[in-house]
């Protein structure tokens, strides 16, 4: 019976899962913001090379790569 007291108090006091859990709630808010930004900068790039694309077209280059 001792034994078992020891390990429902081992148990108890051990704070392993909760760390496990705060790190993977840490690793999944990284990973949205990562994404986030990654997404960002693609729209920012396609903007800015529809925008090329378009200057380049009303000027005097003859563009057909667009």
């Amino acid at each position: 019976m001792k034994k078992l007291m020891t390990l429902a108090r081992q148990f108890r006091d051990d704070d392993n899962g909760a760390a496990m859990v705060e790190y993977s709630i840490l690793i999944g808010i990284i990973t949205a913001a990562v994404i986030a930004i990654i997404i960002g900068v693609g729209i920012y790039v396609k903007d800015q090379w529809t925008t090329l694309c378009t200057n380049l077209k009303t000027g005097d280059a003859n563009v057909t790569g667009c």
